[in-house]
């Protein structure tokens, strides 16, 4: 990697020959640019976008061939919302595209923050920063902001060239209720891969070796994906009674309690606000008895209501994303650099 300290080069000069604002410029400004360069160079993003780019547009395709039989089923309340439809639909060949979120946006953030930190050491440059009167949490900021810049342009075009493209195969306009619920779609997604990109951060602080670091951030990613259903699950059947033998009301507490230990897991979180979002109809994110039925019309949430549904699901991202970044912060400070 190339040293970052050539960036700084005449920045907190007093000799220099030009006292322009180009020599007044924020260090942090400076290592955010470096590091979006950095990204947008290395192999290992370039080959991501490829991916994310190969499964978006597969979903785009499923969905504008079931988007006919979609808009036609008088069953379905919310198929009116056609750009909604286009990032949900799916005929079962692929899934929608939130799925593939769901799913590559851990990847995403992991490989682009597994070697933030330890990379630098390793190769010598973080002495040769840090000798620059430059402060520890700014170079920690500039890793996260610098990611996380390049995440958010990718999903926000991503996001538009889907709007583009419903707009010339479609013809129809596009509602501004339907635009906020897919930028609110977009900000989620952003806040789900930064989750990842802080913790992925944080290990390449605790590890010295950036293989050892993305290792225990991939298996830290199957371990909520894949075991911690079957963990959840395995716990609470055993602390249940027969289901034969079950009143509703502890039927109904024993799913509660089910779904509050599977929104620990960060995925759930960002299913459960992609699902409000994308889908207006979804009223509840969990059980709803015979009582809170009653009388309730089966139409499309405004976009208010769902955003308020799904408000705990963001903020509990947003929260893990700040513990994490704290940790990082914490462990960085106490680190002895020339070691």
């Amino acid at each position: 990697m190339e040293s970052q300290a050539v960036y700084f080069k005449d920045l907190f000069s007093k000799n220099t020959k030009h006292n322009t604002a180009e020599y007044a410029i924020n260090p942090f400004s400076v290592m955010v640019r470096k590091e979006v360069a950095d990204h947008i160079r290395s192999w290992r993003f370039i080959i991501l976008l490829v991916l994310v780019l190969l499964t978006f547009l597969g979903s785009m395709y499923v969905s504008m061939e079931s988007l006919r039989s979609v808009v036609t089923n008088a069953k379905d309340p919310d198929r009116l919302f056609i750009y909604l439809k286009l990032l949900t639909t799916s005929d079962g060949t692929l899934p929608g595209f939130h799925v593939f979120v769901s799913f590559l946006g851990p990847l995403l953030g992991i490989a682009l923050g597994f070697d933030a930190v330890n990379a630098e050491q390793n190769n010598g440059t973080l002495m040769r920063l840090m000798a620059q009167p430059v402060y520890r949490d700014n170079l920690l900021l500039s890793k996260f902001a610098g990611a996380l810049i390049v995440v958010g342009v990718l999903f926000l075009s991503l996001g538009l060239l889907m709007i583009g493209g419903g707009m010339i195969a479609t013809g129809v306009p596009l509602e501004p209720s339907e635009l906020l619920r897919i930028l609110g779609f977009i900000a989620l997604s952003i806040v789900y891969v930064g989750f990842w990109l802080s913790l992925s951060i944080c290990l390449s602080v605790v590890f010295r070796h950036a293989a050892t670091s993305a290792i225990t951030a991939i298996g830290i990613w199957l371990f909520f994906t894949v075991f911690y259903n079957i963990i959840v699950n395995l716990l609470v059947t055993s602390m249940a009674p027969d289901p034969s033998n079950m009143l509703p009301d502890e039927a109904l507490s024993y799913n509660k309690l089910f779904l509050n230990l599977m929104r620990i897991s960060p995925g759930q979180l960002y299913t459960d606000g992609v699902t409000t979002l994308l889908m207006p109809s979804v009223r509840s994110l969990g059980p709803l008895t015979i009582e809170q039925m009653a009388g309730a019309i089966p139409a499309p949430l405004t976009v208010k209501e769902s955003f308020m549904i799904v408000w705990p699901q963001v903020t509990g991202l947003i929260a893990a994303t700040v513990v994490c970044f704290a940790l990082t912060y914490y462990l960085f400070m106490r680190r002895e650099i020339r070691s």
